[in-house]
């Protein structure tokens, strides 16, 4: 992997390595906030902005960092960061705030973030622990995407909330499919992914 260079990096981390297909992490926010295309983009330009930043910091730090409480500033890190996006989206964009509910703070919690910063910054210079944070929440942002353009669009008939199918009860010739807005639905969607980035990229199943 050190010999990667900082594009294979990159985009391996986004589709051959990616963080949800691979590792099956991240799955709680995956489930939870696709229901609309707005708060999955929201939840993926937080991790992602986390995930890079936190990755290129503590790689800075790492060689001032005393092993035994590694973790624990990692952490600390990490939740400073998550706090700062938080304050961000209730001051400019309070009502997508409020529909994400808790799940911009578990944030801090997530396996993604905690991963790259213990399994990759930790070991990796600045630059190529930054882009791997971003490769890493783009291929998170893919995954959220994906699933919330096909809920939102089978479920309600709309992308970003703006009519695309034009559902029966408002006159149009759309059946909407409310099973698609629960998130069960984005659990067989998630793995209907899985499955397809393993069939292209079947290195995954070996790990």
């Amino acid at each position: 992997m050190s010999d990667e260079s900082k594009r294979e990096l990159f985009f391996r981390a986004i589709f051959e390595r990616n963080p949800i297909t691979l590792l099956v992490l991240g799955i709680c926010s995956a489930l939870a906030v696709t229901g609309s295309m707005a708060t999955a983009l929201v939840m993926s330009i937080a991790l992602t902005l986390v995930t890079a930043c936190a990755s290129a910091i503590i790689s800075i730090l790492r060689h001032r960092i005393p092993n035994t409480v590694r973790i624990g500033i990692q952490i600390t890190i990490i939740a400073t960061l998550v706090i700062l996006v938080d304050q961000v989206l209730q001051a400019f964009f309070y009502d997508l705030s409020r529909q994400l509910s808790i799940y911009v703070g578990l944030i801090i919690t997530n396996c993604i973030v905690m991963g790259r910063a213990e399994g990759f910054a930790m070991s990796n210079s600045p630059g190529r622990a930054f882009v791997d944070g971003v490769g890493n929440g783009l291929g998170y942002s893919f995954i959220l995407m994906t699933v919330a353009f096909w809920r939102e669009l089978l479920g309600a008939g709309t992308l970003f909330g703006y009519t695309i199918l034009q559902p029966a009860i408002r006159g149009g010739w759309y059946e909407t499919n409310g099973l698609m807005l629960l998130p069960a639905s984005a659990f067989f969607l998630v793995a209907l992914l899985i499955w397809l980035l393993r069939e292209i990229y079947p290195s995954q199943l070996e790990k």
